[in-house]
């Protein structure tokens, strides 16, 4: 972080370095660099404002990086600001000071305002937020800086005096800032969700008491007291009475779970009862898959929320009570700036300010507004239904209906992406997607990179893959809540629905492997079995179970390539280099395959693999290119000779990768369930947190019940 001093001098340096460039050139830009960069800071915080909350909800690469970019470089632009303003000369010929330092002093604590004044993106990723104590002392850098500018251009001008305000407005916005980097950190967060500390019942007094009763020659023995507690979830909105909205029942329902499955990302565990309560609601006959996943979606937005704005902030009396103060004081120091005489300054300083003050007002209702049609405002609405004259409801649709038709709220209210990367290994190796320029890419270091997002399909998911992982996941939590039975389902990855399905003799190799090799043997398999199935049959296209089979294959792909960090450590990459090399040189040998997908997979079955590769190769290639075609080649001899329809073949892939998508989510980090938050969210930590509420994690207790002892005496 740079500080104004550093500032300074670059540019001092700078200053020696454009004497080769003339001196109108140079007379110019020292006019107008300070004008220039107060204004791409005001429009960076616009854009920030504006788009930073969006990649919760839009999976683009181009959105990453260009918030990335802006969000970086704004701190630098301040930094550049404040040192242009602290080394400017602040008196004229007659030492006297310059009234164009009088009002470009105002701009300092402006550009502080826009360090602090982002509501909708305090932190880019999970590591700001621990470097909030580095951000304080950043703060309080610029803000001596900005004080120094102030001192210097004093002279008790009315112009002066407004700085004090705009000051007061910044130290708010920036101290929000600071503090909700603080709340989000690892440390304060667990801290926020550990529970007071329990003594439990006085061991010393109990034991005192036995030995008592001992000695007055009573029999003393132990009778087991067990407290249960409720594990039926007690709905909050059951008080408001029955005109509660479906929305909004779903909405209370996802911020109680919220508020006890938040510790999830504590890496804190669970109560027995907590995950109790949350089975009874998921296993409920009226929570249908939609409502299920809409739940999951707004507590991971809420999730969202509190890493990585200023939700913990603004959404408290005390932080409303700030929000009046920051709009009241820029509202007074504007009306304050039209009316004081301006006669001394330039027409351009004057025209800038006025677009800094305005702009800071516009920017600050628009953040209003957004609180305003946040779940959060929602919740309250719904709570506090004595306020609204008992009509919750209308007054919610009608707050939201002003709101779209300002263009405001995103359509629909999107809380993620609901959409799925995918990756095919065949197409990768035909190349069927050719790369210009490839030799500048590769001297750029780039190439890999550019490979990976020309080859990337984005794709939605589809309420029929929702339905099937629902469903699948539902069945396995019907087995009584107990933690070995639970380590049991969260370690399995195929191997039980083969032994289910009566062909884990035949095929059960290919998921006993290493979990980064049953993922590409499964890809490739799963593709070659829908281009065999296809070739017979046109009907396979647009057949759930299949389309949804291979969409997993090519998602969990992309999750190896791309997010290895989401999958359990292996030799992944390896692997998938090593098995893309001899696929390619398979595919040069068969120069008429070029790059039709149907000539290739006929080329990779028609391959003999009675003997297995590593017989004839040994182990020092790690690809699995024909392990994976002799895979799929037992797969579809399932239909001849065990007598398998199309249809139990394709069930029975299609539980197999559900089971590695369930065993890959549960084998992720929380902070990498985060940190997938920002790019638009991920199925896998979906599925994550669905699997932990029907309580197939390993995140709980295992006691039943507080269970103590009393005395009996006879």
């Amino acid at each position: 972080m740079l500080s104004p001093v550093v500032g300074s001098l670059i540019f001092l340096n700078n200053r020696r370095l454009a004497e080769i460039f003339p001196t109108s050139l140079r007379d110019f830009w020292n006019n107008w660099e300070l004008r220039v960069a107060v204004v791409v800071s005001l429009s960076m915080q616009i854009f920030l404002i504006a788009l930073g909350s969006r990649r919760k909800y839009i999976a683009r690469d181009w959105l990453t990086v260009l918030i990335w970019l802006v969000y970086l470089s704004a701190d630098g632009i301040v930094n550049l600001s404040l040192g242009v303003l602290s080394n400017m000369e602040s008196t004229d010929e007659k030492g006297l000071v310059n009234p164009q330092y009088v009002i470009m002093a105002l701009w300092a604590p402006l550009l502080l305002l826009h360090l602090g004044g982002l509501d909708t993106i305090t932190a880019y990723s999970l590591e700001d937020n621990e470097l909030w104590m580095r951000q304080l002392l950043g703060l309080v850098v610029k803000f001596s800086g900005a004080f120094y500018v102030f001192i210097k251009s004093w002279t008790g001008s009315p112009v002066n005096l407004i700085v004090i305000p705009m000051f007061v407005v910044a130290i708010i916005k920036c101290g929000e800032r600071t503090w909700a980097l603080r709340f989000a950190s690892s440390d304060q967060f667990r801290k926020s969700m550990l529970p007071r500390p329990d003594p439990g019942h006085s061991y010393a007094k109990f034991m005192d008491d036995y030995t008592s009763k001992k000695a007055e020659g009573y029999n003393v023995s132990l009778e087991p007291v067990i407290e249960e507690a409720s594990v039926v979830l007690d709905r909050p909105y059951k008080a408001l009475g029955n005109t509660v909205h479906l929305d909004t029942v779903i909405l209370l329902d996802a911020a109680y779970l919220f508020s006890t499955f938040k510790r999830l990302f504590a890496d804190l565990i669970l109560s027995f009862q907590d995950l109790e309560s949350s089975r009874s609601f998921f296993q409920d006959a009226q929570t249908s898959w939609e409502n299920a996943f809409k739940v999951i979606e707004i507590e991971l937005g809420f999730m969202y929320d509190f890493l990585y704005t200023k939700a913990t902030v603004t959404h408290t009396y005390i932080g409303s009570f700030l929000r009046i103060i920051s709009l009241s004081s820029t509202v007074l120091v504007a009306s304050f700036f039209a009316i004081i005489d301006k006669n001394s300054f330039s027409r351009i300083d004057k025209s800038i300010t006025f677009v800094l003050l305005v702009a800071a007002i516009a920017l600050q209702a628009y953040e209003i507004v957004l609180l305003l049609s946040s779940d959060r405002t929602v919740l309250w609405l719904s709570k506090h239904k004595n306020l609204l004259l008992g009509h919750t409801n209308q007054t919610i649709s009608c707050i939201q209906s002003w709101l779209q038709s300002c263009h405001v709220m995103p359509s629909g209210n999107k809380r993620w992406s609901n959409s799925m990367a995918k990756y095919n290994l065949i197409s990768i190796c035909l190349k069927d997607k050719p790369i210009k320029f490839s030799g500048f890419l590769k001297f750029l270091c780039i190439y890999e990179m550019v490979e990976k997002n020309q080859y990337k399909v984005v794709g939605t998911v589809s309420p029929e893959l929702k339905r099937m992982i629902f469903e699948q996941l539902l069945l396995k939590s019907r087995n009584p809540l107990d933690i070995s039975i639970s380590k049991k389902l969260c370690a399995l990855r195929g191997s039980h629905v083969l032994k289910d399905m009566g062909c884990f003799d035949k095929i059960g190799w290919s998921v006993e492997s290493e979990f980064d090799q049953s993922i590409l043997l499964w890809h490739i398999a799963t593709d070659l079995c829908y281009d065999i199935d296809l070739r017979k049959s046109s009907n396979i296209i647009g057949n759930p179970i299949c389309d949804e089979s291979k969409a997993l294959a090519d998602y969990i792909l992309y999750l190896l390539i791309v997010c290895p960090f989401m999958l359990p450590n292996g030799i992944g990459h390896i692997r998938y280099q090593d098995t893309c090399a001899e696929a390619a040189q398979l595919f040069e040998e068969k120069i008429y395959i070029k790059t039709d997908r149907s000539e290739a997979c006929s080329a990779l079955l028609k391959v003999n693999t009675e003997i297995f590769p590593s017989q004839v190769k040994g182990d020092r290639s790690k690809s699995v290119l024909f392990d994976a075609c002799r895979l799929a080649k037992l797969i579809q001899s399932l239909e001849t000779e065990d007598q398998w329809t199309t249809e139990n073949k394709w069930e029975m892939i299609n539980h197999v990768w559900v089971e590695m998508l369930s065993y890959a989510a549960n084998h992720c980090g929380w902070n990498n369930h985060a940190k997938q938050l920002t790019g638009g969210g991920e199925l896998l930590t979906h599925v994550w947190l669905l699997m932990a509420h029907l309580g197939l994690t390993q995140q709980f207790q295992i006691s039943e019940g507080n269970a103590r002892v009393k005395l009996v005496l006879s």
